[in-house]
């Protein structure tokens, strides 16, 4: 990436949050560099984009998960959750669809932790019993983030923890990213490019962490906007 960083809007209070009302893509090719941050976000599947294809709606996915990438500053980290699906017959891999984006934008995978939704042995319909939560880090190996042998954490989570709705991300799934941005990077706000209700950032406003949130709906971004972990059931 060339030319200076976009610098966000700072806001009276700490932690801030700012919630932005408009699409994802939009914003992001708008900007640069997120300056000093971090991203912490899951994105769409076919069921919200029912316009697209599955070919189609793929290749949004990887061009959407490179560009979520380009724009994180060196040292910080772009952390995915991702929940398969099946769709005519075939598993969609989402983890190695976000991989396709992330190399493409030159990054390196620094975690990939698997989150129960489900207790191990169960069998479920329709979504698998897990989900995905993978790191990358920008600038490649010797630049990026790096996570020490030290500093190894669980590597399967057993619950994602409470949801303000079925395919939102859990509140124990959006507090290991916030620790992990926490403890491998300097960068101290958290975007959420598709934030939905604004759970991850209220769990990262809760962990002291500044929060700037995306969302295309006016009603979610409103709910985002107050958003608080008290508030999820």
């Amino acid at each position: 990436m060339s030319g200076p960083a976009d610098r966000l809007p700072p806001v009276e209070g700490s932690p801030s949050r700012v919630v932005f009302q408009g699409d994802a893509l939009e914003w992001l090719t708008a900007r640069v560099e997120l300056s000093d941050a971090s991203v912490i976000t899951s994105m769409p599947d076919m069921s919200e984009l029912p316009s697209l294809p599955h070919s189609a709606w793929a290749d949004w996915f990887v061009a959407a998960a490179e560009l979520v990438v380009s724009r994180v500053p060196i040292g910080g980290l772009a952390i995915f959750y991702q929940t398969d699906v099946k769709a005519q017959g075939r598993w969609i891999d989402k983890a190695q669809l976000v991989a396709r984006g992330a190399e493409r934008a030159g990054a390196t995978l620094v975690f990939h932790k698997i989150v129960l939704r489900a207790e191990a042995g169960a069998v479920t319909r329709g979504l698998p019993a897990y989900s995905h939560l993978v790191a990358w880090a920008p600038g490649g190996a010797l630049q990026g983030a790096r996570l020490a042998l030290g500093d190894a954490t669980a590597d399967v989570l057993p619950s994602a923890g409470a949801t303000t709705w079925t395919r939102g991300m859990g509140v124990q799934a959006c507090r290991a990213a916030c620790h992990a941005v926490l403890n491998y990077t300097e960068t101290r706000t958290v975007v959420d490019p598709f934030c939905g209700h604004g759970t991850v950032l209220a769990v990262a406003n809760s962990l002291g962490l500044a929060a700037i949130g995306v969302e295309l709906g006016a009603r979610r971004a409103r709910k985002a906007r107050s958003l608080r972990i008290e508030d999820i059931a």
